[in-house]
Formats: structure tokens, sequence, C-alpha cells
């Protein structure tokens, strides 16, 4: 049997012909033009996390202060969001440069089977925020990636955190927008989607440098006090 566009089987339907646009063109087949216009739209997300460095800075003094004391790291995000949340939790559960303790730090979404049971059960809108409530703690830190800022997962996750006393973070895509107001403090990162997505990137690492830093910091100033006491 046949149906326009398409020579089926019992079973199967495949095209009988290539899309336009997959057939051969006589242009430029690197397509160098569309890869330096991702390259330039690179520029203005740093543009827009250079403008952020401060409260960058701030996030990572701020997060060692809390790991240091015993609270964690929630952070949630999906697609390549996830990623990027999944990224930070790995470098501070492991190191970023330097050798140092590890740090508690878990990413909600890489916890498949409560995914998958919690979306079949509740829906996929509550994912994030029923784990906030089985995990979070007054004083823990609840960081939320989102190129377009407006997951529902991600802002049932926001409410369910401030619910609890849990500090919330949002890195987003350009704003204002719904989770970077739902938070109590954000980055917003003024480029397009993927470019933005990038810059999440650039951000973590920012973020991992500064809490390194206080790391380090905090652990001089122990040594300092508890070697020799004034003694000669």
């Amino acid at each position: 049997m046949t149906i326009k566009g398409l020579a089926t089987t019992e079973s199967t339907a495949v095209p009988d012909t290539l899309p336009r646009r997959w057939a051969p063109e006589h242009t430029d087949s690197t397509h160098t033009a569309e890869v330096t216009k991702h390259l330039d739209n690179v520029l203005p997300a740093l543009e827009s996390l250079r403008s952020q460095s401060g409260r960058l800075g701030e996030w990572g003094t701020e997060l060692a202060k809390r790991l240091l004391s015993g609270q964690r790291l929630l952070a949630a995000g999906n697609g390549g969001s996830a990623a990027e949340a999944q990224h930070l939790t790995a470098e501070l559960v492991g190191k970023f440069d330097e050798e140092r303790a590890p740090f508690s730090a878990i990413s909600l979404h890489a916890e498949s089977s409560a995914v998958t049971a919690l979306s079949n059960d509740y829906g996929y809108e509550e994912v994030f925020a029923r784990q906030v409530r089985a995990h979070g703690r007054v004083g823990d830190v609840l960081i939320l990636l989102s190129t377009s800022g407006r997951s529902p997962n991600l802002l049932k996750a926001a409410r369910a955190a401030k619910e609890r006393g849990i500090t919330t973070w949002a890195l987003t895509g350009a704003g204002p927008n719904p989770l970077a107001d739902a938070c109590d403090q954000a980055v917003t990162v003024d480029a397009v989607s993927a470019n933005a997505q990038e810059g999440h990137l650039i951000a973590i690492h920012a973020v991992c440098r500064a809490f390194d830093a206080e790391v380090a910091r905090r652990a001089g100033s122990y040594g300092a006090a508890t070697s020799g006491g004034g003694q000669p």
C-alpha cells in the first residue's frame, strides 16, 4: 500500500524520498557562517556574566560557608540544564582544581528511580519539589537551572524550598522570568538559549573558583590559629 509521500509495509512506514532539506546543495557545506554566528553570540553571554561577577563570587563564598558548616547543596534542571546542574554537584563532591575535602551536593534529577516513580505517582511537575521536601533542611541551598526560567517543576521546587527555609538561587536565561522572580537570588544570562546554557557552565566554574578560594582561606586561617599558639 502506498500513502502519499510514503512507502509502507504491514509494520513500518519509511519515506520514499529524501526531504528537500536533506538534498545536496551547492552552498558552503561546512556552514562556517552559522558556526561563526554561534560563536559571536557567546560574547553577549560572557558580558552578561561579567556584569554579575560579584554575585557569582558571593554565591561561591556563601556556599563554602554553608557546606563547611554541614549544610548541603541541592541542584536540579531539565535536559541540558540537568547536565549543567550535575556538573556543579560533581565538582563539589569531587574537586575543581586543587585537592580538598568532598562536600555534600545532590542532583535531584539524577535520582532516576525517584524521578520515574514520582512522575508516575504525582506527575512530572512534582519530581523536584517532593525531593526537596525529603532531602532539604533549613540552611541548605537549592540551585535551579533553566534557560527559559519557566519550567513548572522547577517553580514548584522553589516554592517547596521556601516552605522549608532553604535558600534558593536561580541560574537562567534572559530575565525577567518566573524562576528568577521565585528564587531568593538569580543570575540571568542575557543571550539566546543555547549560548545562555553555555554561559551557565562558565557561571558554575566561576562559583567553584570562589568556593575553593573560600575553603582554602578558611583552612589557612584555621591552620594559623592552631599552629604554634605564639610559641617561638
